[in-house]
Order: C-alpha cells, then structure tokens, then sequence
C-alpha cells in the first residue's frame, strides 16, 4: 500500500464514527424533541446525517478502489453503516489497515534511499 491508500483509510476512519454516531444520537434526539416540544429538528439532523452517509460511501468506494480491498470486506463496511454504532467497529479495523499501510510505504520510502 503507499501514502495515497493509508490517506483513503483516513478519510474514511474521520467520517465513520461522525457517521456511526449520526443515527442514533442525532436523529433520535430530534425526533424526541419534536415529540415532546415545538422544535422540530428532525429534517436538518436528518440531513446532516444524509450527508455523513453519503460522504461515508463515498470514501469506502475510494478505500476500494485504492486498496483493492474484496468485495466481502466492502460489503461488511457498508453494512456496519447501516447499523447503529457499526462505524465505532469499523473504526477501530480501519486504524489498524492505515497504521499498516503507512508502515509499509515509510519502508519502502526507506529501501529506496
């Protein structure tokens, strides 16, 4: 792997707790507080959480693309998406590939000086 991938893994580690979070915190909470008050914050919240989704699949296409990951493996991070809390899972995996991949491109970057 090279800097372009463990970068990728990055990008999507920022987005999948945010995003894992997302479901639960914020979607719930607005539609608890619309239920018990005037406020309604359920479609800004909802959107927020739309865009983290999006934004999520988005960078796991990138992961694939880069890191020529299965299509097992990209199917079960689609899914802890799905799943309220599954980023927090996925995060940690995700942590472990990018120390990895950076690892291996700093040997690289070493074996070629």
């Amino acid at each position: 792997m090279d800097i372009k991938t463990a970068s990728a893994l990055h990008r999507l580690r920022l987005v999948s707790v945010p995003e894992a979070l997302s479901f639960p915190a914020l979607l719930i909470f607005g539609s608890l507080l619309s239920r018990i008050s005037d406020v309604n914050l359920v479609m800004p919240l909802g959107a927020l959480h739309g865009i983290l989704f999006v934004l999520y699949v988005l960078f796991l296409l990138d992961v694939w693309n880069r890191a020529k990951w299965p299509a097992r493996k990209v199917a079960l991070f689609f899914l802890l998406a799905l799943v309220p809390f599954g980023g927090l899972y996925g995060d940690r995996v995700l942590k472990r590939d990018e120390a990895d991949s950076v690892a291996a491109a700093r040997a690289r970057e070493t074996a070629a000086a």
